[in-house]
């Protein structure tokens, strides 16, 4: 029987890469974005149903979801949509904060929250979250995007323990670096001349840490291996670079890791 996948922030990187993945392996996609008309490559494929959604609104949220569980038997949700807020907390209006939480946090809530009645009474039904290896190990400069993203780990585990008597699961997948519009509409960058030290220091090393970057395709991968491989498996780190970062995170632990994270980033 061929399965359903509803996909929010699909209009580039992973979450594009995941739509045309599982469309060439014969699922439905309904790929989700803020402005669908402006799509030009996933509107050409077949079963790929393309809607508007702005994850920030939650009653288009809502009607977005009753509409697609009325037209469609949706399998699994991919909570993809997110962006980078980077700099010092200095540097990051409160406008822009609240966007990020808005976006990366609340918009994952909104959107489970909006489906979980239907997959209630379907007895079934999966939830895939798009995290981050910072939602696990700390770095500078990022502590806004961090917030959320570490609050997606805890909620999701925390999730878990009321949706599994359900028959109802949900799942994580961090990357680490991909390799896709890095610093473009994917990082909202902020500068502060009292952090310009800081900020030099950290874009030069990443810059350097994306070559180790994982491709968006072979993230999609894990994204369609949570899928389908029917285990109760709560996260699954993607990415040779984020496998790295969380095994010797483990061995040496958190505050020798800590140290280590700044020395390899500000050479401190």
């Amino acid at each position: 029987m061929q399965k359903t996948i509803f996909i929010t922030g699909a209009s580039s990187g992973l979450g594009k890469t995941t739509a045309t993945l599982f469309q060439s392996r014969g699922w439905k996609v309904i790929a989700t974005m803020r402005n669908p008309e402006k799509e030009t490559e996933l509107n050409q494929l077949e079963n790929v149903t393309l809607l508007a959604l702005d994850v920030t609104n939650p009653q288009q949220i809502n009607d977005v979801v009753g509409q697609v569980t009325q037209d469609h038997e949706v399998d699994v949700v991919f909570n993809n949509a997110g962006y980078g807020l980077m700099g010092a907390l200095e540097a990051i209006s409160d406008e822009r904060l609240v966007r990020q939480i808005d976006t990366n946090l609340l918009g994952v809530i909104r959107v489970t929250k909006a489906f979980l009645p239907y997959f209630r009474a379907r007895k079934g039904g999966l939830f895939i979250t798009t995290t981050s290896i910072g939602g696990l190990i700390g770095f500078p400069l990022g502590s806004s995007y961090h917030a959320t993203k570490w609050a997606l780990e805890g909620w999701t585990e925390s999730m878990a323990f009321e949706l599994t008597r359900l028959n109802i699961g949900i799942k994580t997948v961090a990357p680490g670096g991909i390799f896709t519009d890095f610093g473009g509409r994917s990082i909202d960058m902020n500068s502060h001349p009292a952090y310009a030290g800081i900020e030099e220091k950290l874009w030069a090393s990443f810059e350097e840490m994306m070559k180790t970057a994982s491709t968006p395709e072979q993230i999609a991968e894990v994204v369609y291996e949570a899928a389908t491989d029917g285990k109760k498996q709560l996260r699954y780190i993607a990415g040779q670079d984020a496998n790295v970062f969380v095994e010797r995170h483990q061995k040496i632990g958190r505050e020798a890791n800590h140290k280590e994270v700044g020395k390899a980033f500000l050479g401190e």
